[in-house]
């Protein structure tokens, strides 16, 4: 679809209230109104996964899109109010629904049980994109994060972005909001106004900061309904929050570990909220206090069977494996049935952080960086008031 014309022409009713208007406007009086646009959309030149048609409310966007990409074209999908979002994918295994959901950042077990109304904005955004970008299928979404806040838009951008370039598929996003343009980092863009089409080569997104505070186990209330296992807490945990631009958006906490050969720390609870999932803030607040606790001398465990976590340390060189796929001893019943879950032992084997570990009151004050006894220091460590991912 190198270049094409659209013309959108309607008979104009001259009653009372538009003679009005046109008396009070000084507006031309007129039978029909009539609009067009030359379009000039050479995407067939290379190879692309995503592209986005951009412009302020009225310029034709949509127009454009439906004309470009008809049978592509998704404005929404009609959810049953009865049934969990996890059951609304059609012929896909659990398994598949699962890694659709967690590809689009959208990794909040809990709330994929519930039905699509009783969702945050947020949440029904990233599940209609994960329905959408399960078919492999191009497809193009209008009003693309037009119905979230402006934070969430971008952190959701950056996480779809990645689930479709991992499965080489085709997004055209349809929007009206220029922030989301360097977190979604589309192939091409197009401005119906002025006929403005580009290739853009892809760039490193901003960094995400965090203000990381300690905080009390109240915190937990929180969070503690988006935790793919339990809702409980350890009274005696060390638990810090990390926000974005003023708002809560991951918890993680740390308690004792009485191991019988190397006692030390073992990660408790970590948690991202939805609307802040899909770009690594969860991992970067775990990793984060994991280096002020090793600052104590002492080894720091983490144990978890949360997929996407298990995927991203056993690639990362912070985070050593010492076990895997061990059953937990607890079962939990489903109906009928019963399961239990494969769980993954770590440990942290990362950069110290002396520094915000004596402001936290983790380890005392006027301790050095080469005073901490550790069997393999790691080198590199910096010190990071406010974390970045």
């Amino acid at each position: 679809m190198p270049s094409f014309s659209i013309e959108v022409e309607s008979e104009i009713v001259r009653d009372a209230k538009v003679m009005q208007v046109e008396g009070m406007f000084d507006v031309a009086p007129a039978k029909r109104s009539k609009l067009e646009w030359k379009v000039d959309l050479p995407i067939e030149e290379r190879p692309w996964n995503i592209g986005l048609i951009i412009g302020p409310s009225g310029c034709g966007k949509t127009t454009v899109a439906k004309t470009a990409f008809n049978k592509e074209l998704i404005a929404g999908y009609d959810w049953d109010g009865k049934k969990a979002v996890v059951s609304q994918f059609g012929d896909m295994s659990i398994k598949d629904v699962c890694a659709a959901l967690s590809s689009v950042g959208f990794s909040s077990a809990p709330s994929w049980l519930r039905p699509f109304h009783a969702l945050s904005n947020g949440e029904q955004f990233r599940v209609t994109l994960a329905r959408a970008v399960s078919s492999g299928e191009m497809v193009c979404i209008d009003e693309f994060t037009s119905v979230v806040d402006r934070t969430v838009a971008k952190i959701g951008s950056c996480a779809v972005a990645k689930a479709v370039r991992k499965k080489n598929s085709q997004l055209v996003a349809v929007s009206c909001h220029y922030d989301i343009v360097e977190w979604l980092q589309p192939d091409w863009t197009y401005e119906p106004i002025g006929n403005k089409f580009e290739w853009r080569s892809l760039r490193r997104r901003p960094d995400i900061e965090m203000e990381v505070r300690r905080c009390t186990v109240a915190a937990w209330e929180l969070f503690k309904a988006h935790h793919y296992l339990s809702t409980s807490i350890n009274k005696s945990a060390a638990c810090f929050v990390a926000e974005i631009e003023g708002r809560p958006a991951a918890f993680s906490s740390v308690i004792s570990f009485m191991h019988p050969t190397a006692p030390g720390w073992k990660s408790h609870r970590v948690v991202c909220l939805p609307d802040f999932q899909g770009v690594g803030i969860g991992n970067a607040l775990a990793e984060y206090v994991a280096s002020m606790f090793l600052s104590t001398g002492k080894p720091f465990y983490a144990t978890t069977a949360n997929h996407s976590m298990i995927h991203y340390r056993a690639r990362s060189k912070k985070w050593k494996m010492t076990r895997s796929e061990r059953v937990a001893k607890t079962e939990r019943k489903l109906g009928p049935t019963s399961y239990t879950r494969n769980t993954y032992g770590f440990k942290y084997v990362g950069p110290l952080n002396v520094e915000d570990a004596q402001e936290f009151g983790i380890v005392p004050t006027g301790l050095s960086q080469g005073s901490v006894k550790q069997a393999a220091r790691p080198k590199g460590a910096k010190r990071k008031r406010r974390a970045s991912t």
